[in-house]
């Protein structure tokens, strides 16, 4: 029965299927025909999976993240950063790479990131002579900010799993976040230091996209301030940062109408959606693992072959590597968390340093085909083919593999400032 589900999960991902039904077809009939589960006991599962309270923060910093979109902060901030760099070589590129890196400050959603950003930031780069493949598959990459850079769904996903505290989760991604952010700005001076950049801006220009993007970069402010110094919840600052959005999109820019926050309403439910769904569905599988004793005796067999932690980043990298090619983060998430989790423990190793490694491999698998649903949705701004994108894949790849290998060694980039603030 567990390879007739296998086997039917397979040819459902291979048709195209979407992924939450993947997991809930191939997951509820191993329940049900083979572990004799009832219907009542996956529903119950799921539904406690979907309705843990740290969740709410997820819906509501996409909402934030869409408000500001439509609002008009996140063009103030594309605005400043390409003030800041515009003119340098590849500065567009290292603008979007920037734009990206504050957007993370206040969303936390890739795919909206993606979209914030690569709305306005990809037309002005083709138009300045950047190939079109370079430019998808970079805007792909670095909205992989917002899984570290808080506050991240990602981070929020995470917490859910293994009861860290989301600040903990939070405040582990900033240093790795800053240092992935420098290493696309060295990809872009590297790849595009010949390309046309238009003049510097004047001081003045600077100051005055300076004090249109403040209201925006004084968000992360709201959140992270409010979180810790102990005021807000993580979901009670998302509500707040929400909030924020509204106010700063009637009131200071004036940009928003009733009928952009309408829209921005609908593509947040759209967006949480998919996300609920992938997650409710994921979690027939965790019942069918849990019933089964799988993760403990894949942990056993782990830790009774003498296998070192340094083999398992090996195979972590590898699974993570593989799954991300056909499946999308979140599920990859709920398929492998809590395996991973209880090896790290077993090691006595930190679970922070765990979540930046986990991200860094996952990650890629936004970008490599065939579901690379980052990469679809980047060449879905500019109306492009996104197999014309797929050449320039290996590179970023290749990259990503680097900066998960580095944060590998060096754990302390994940673990010194959580450490430090609660002290």
């Amino acid at each position: 029965m567990y390879a007739l589900a296998i086997f039917s999960s397979l040819l459902l991902l291979l048709m195209s299927v979407p992924i939450f039904l993947v997991f809930g077809i191939g997951s509820s009939a191993a329940a049900i025909l083979g572990l004799g589960l009832p219907w009542s006991t996956l529903i119950q599962v799921s539904f406690g999976a979907m309705t843990k309270h740290i969740l709410v923060a997820v819906p509501l910093f996409i909402f934030a993240g869409m408000v500001m979109l439509r609002g008009g902060a996140a063009k103030r901030l594309v605005d400043f950063a390409t003030a800041l760099v515009g003119h340098w070589p590849g500065g567009l590129g290292i603008a979007m790479v920037i734009a990206m890196g504050f957007f993370a400050a206040f969303c936390g959603s890739i795919l909206a990131a993606i979209t914030a950003v690569g709305t306005i930031m990809m037309p002005k780069m083709l138009e300045q002579g950047y190939p079109r493949p370079f430019v998808i598959v970079l805007a792909a990459s670095a909205a992989l900010l917002e899984a570290l850079i808080p506050p991240s769904n990602a981070a929020i996903l995470f917490s859910a799993l293994t009861n860290v505290p989301v600040s903990q989760t939070f405040a582990a991604g900033v240093i790795p976040g800053l240092i992935l952010l420098v290493f696309m700005v060295i990809v872009v001076l590297i790849k595009c230091r010949n390309i046309r950049n238009p003049e510097p801006a004047s001081a003045a220009e600077r100051w005055r996209s300076f004090l249109g993007a403040l209201p925006g970069l004084f968000t992360p402010i709201i959140i992270l301030g409010g979180i810790y110094a102990g005021l807000l919840t993580p979901s009670e600052s998302a509500a707040v940062a929400g909030v924020w959005a509204i106010v700063m999109g009637f009131f200071i820019y004036r940009e928003l109408t009733f009928a952009s926050l309408c829209l921005a309403l609908k593509e947040t439910a759209t967006i949480t959606a998919i996300i609920f769904a992938i997650i409710a569905t994921a979690t027939f599988l965790s019942v069918v693992l849990t019933y089964s004793q799988i993760p403990q005796q894949i942990v056993s067999y782990f830790t009774d072959m003498g296998a070192t932690f340094a083999l398992f980043w090996v195979a972590l990298a590898i699974i993570c590597l593989l799954l991300g090619t056909f499946v999308e983060i979140v599920p990859v998430f709920y398929l492998t968390v809590p395996i991973f989790a209880a090896i790290t423990l077993s090691f006595n190793q930190s679970l922070l340093h765990l979540y930046v490694v986990f991200v860094a491999f996952a990650g890629i698998g936004m970008i490599t085909p065939p579901v690379c649903v980052g990469i679809y949705t980047s060449a879905s701004v500019i109306q492009e083919n996104p197999a014309k994108a797929f050449r320039e894949v290996p590179l970023f790849v290749g990259v990503g593999i680097l900066y998960g290998i580095l944060m590998i060694l060096i754990p302390e980039a994940s673990t010194w400032l959580p450490s430090l603030l609660t002290r």
